[in-house]
């Protein structure tokens, strides 16, 4: 019997398909995964047994450096944040709060804008870039801003995430020749995409790399799955990094006490308020959320 190391690519009923020195196996996981409430994802990397004549098994899933919850994707390098221009227009909270997911879990965040064809996005460039985050306008139609996306691309695992109707898909399709991912018409009715992808799976990139095809990856699931602690929440705007410990009060919430570093910062124009406003959003919303609620 031979043993590979290599890395998940799709699981589907109960198959998970593993590309190992070029080869993709079809492999069945160990029943102790599931004895110890283990589930292999997309991004693990694993090692697999290869009998002459038997299916090939998952026999160990290496440390993870990360994992997302929902969708189930894990050893991520980058978190492509996609809004669009307009149709449907961004919330700047929802794109903070993925990039605070992102930054918590040591995933680093790129704004991505698409539909720049359709209206001005400077304003979105100076927020994002003023808070020491990559950011990249982006046109289907134009084809602004796909080359860029390409070379971040190479060599890392990567994956797409926005509300629905932002142009995900069509931003994948676009970027590697041979990808044919369904895209949704935005229904007018509701303002926003169906859902058309339905599995998580890592597309192979002719350039080095992998993109995850992550279904249905909107704000809803982070609110759900993947909230960032309040005690964390300081360290996922990294705009904060230089005034954290410099407050009057060691226990400074950064949100409306005196003698806070970080609002002084705001109030002199160091820090964007609509940044600090997500912030105190979602400070909000987690501040009184015990563990035993989480789960």
């Amino acid at each position: 019997m031979r043993m590979k190391q290599g890395i998940l690519v799709k699981g589907i009923g109960g198959f998970y398909y593993v590309e190992a020195a070029g080869v993709t196996y079809e492999c069945k996981a160990r029943g102790a995964f599931r004895k110890h409430g283990v589930r292999p994802m997309a991004g693990d990397q694993v090692r697999i047994s290869i009998p002459e004549n038997q299916s090939c098994s998952i026999e160990e899933i290496l440390p993870r450096k990360n994992a997302l919850i929902r969708p189930p994707v894990a050893n991520m390098d980058q978190l492509f944040i996609v809004a669009s221009v307009r149709h449907p227009s961004p919330n700047p909270l929802v794109i903070d709060k993925m990039v605070a997911v992102a930054e918590d879990k040591g995933i680093e965040p790129v704004v991505v804008m698409s539909k720049a064809d359709l209206g001005d996005w400077s304003p979105w460039r100076e927020l994002y870039q003023a808070a020491g985050l990559q950011f990249v306008a982006v046109s289907a139609v134009t084809g602004q801003g796909v080359e860029e996306i390409q070379a971040l691309l190479q060599g890392k695992l990567s994956a797409f995430t926005g509300n629905s109707g932002v142009g995900k898909s069509t931003l994948l399709n676009g970027l590697e020749e041979g990808y044919a991912l369904e895209t949704g018409e935005i229904s007018q009715k509701l303002g926003r995409g169906r859902h058309t992808t339905r599995q998580v799976e890592l597309l192979k990139l002719s350039g080095g790399g992998y993109v995850a095809d992550t279904p249905g990856f909107s704000t809803v699931d982070i609110e759900r799955y993947d909230m960032v602690k309040k005690e964390h929440l300081q360290y996922s705007f990294r705009e904060f990094a230089p005034y954290l410990g410099q407050c009057k009060f060691p226990s400074c919430a950064h949100v409306c006490e005196k003698g806070c570093a970080v609002l002084e910062a705001v109030e002199r124009g160091a820090i964007s308020p609509s940044r600090h406003q997500s912030y105190v959003a979602m400070y909000n919303e987690v501040k009184d959320i015990k563990e035993w609620q989480k789960k």
